[in-house]
């Protein structure tokens, strides 16, 4: 049984695009996957991707993109938040990878971060409690680099709680 070209062309570019999602991108899905996949391997739900969360993500790192300093909104008061900021060409998820990357400075059984090391961004990402979701990113105006924030409903990282 042999392919003809134009079923090889397709393969080929199902092949291409699959990479291309694996391997950096910034839509809804993309980022959802890769903060589920984290919370999978900690047996926490599944995050779901809400309207209300992502618009007040953008409208957050809209006001960012003049200097892209890494400085929290402060959620409103109402969502938790991980900030990144990147070369130009940082992803969304690149970003989450770097909040997860985290995990091996978190110490479950006494609820800290290794000393000197941070480890509240993967704890974020991972917060059972936390159920929805919302992202942005920006190109810094200098030119400089990438801003990207996700902010999440319920907040986490509440003192003396474990994420999960």
């Amino acid at each position: 049984m042999g392919f003809s070209k134009v079923t090889l062309s397709l393969i080929m570019c199902v092949l291409c695009l699959g990479h291309y999602v694996v391997y950096g991108q910034d839509s809804r899905a993309d980022y959802l996957n890769a903060h589920n996949a984290a919370r999978s391997a900690v047996n926490v739900p599944n995050l779901v991707w809400d309207d209300t969360v992502a618009a007040f993500a953008q409208n957050y790192a809209n006001q960012r993109k003049g200097d892209c300093k890494l400085v929290h909104s402060g959620g409103g008061g109402r969502y938790g938040e991980n900030l990144a900021w990147g070369k130009p060409d940082l992803s969304g998820t690149g970003a989450v990878k770097l909040w997860v990357d985290e995990k091996a400075n978190y110490d479950y059984n006494s609820n800290s971060c290794a000393s000197g090391k941070q480890c509240g961004h993967y704890t974020q990402v991972v917060w059972k409690n936390s159920m929805r979701l919302g992202c942005a990113k920006v190109k810094c105006d200098n030119g400089g680099g990438t801003f990207i924030t996700c902010n999440y409903d319920p907040p986490g990282n509440y003192v003396g709680q474990k994420p999960y």
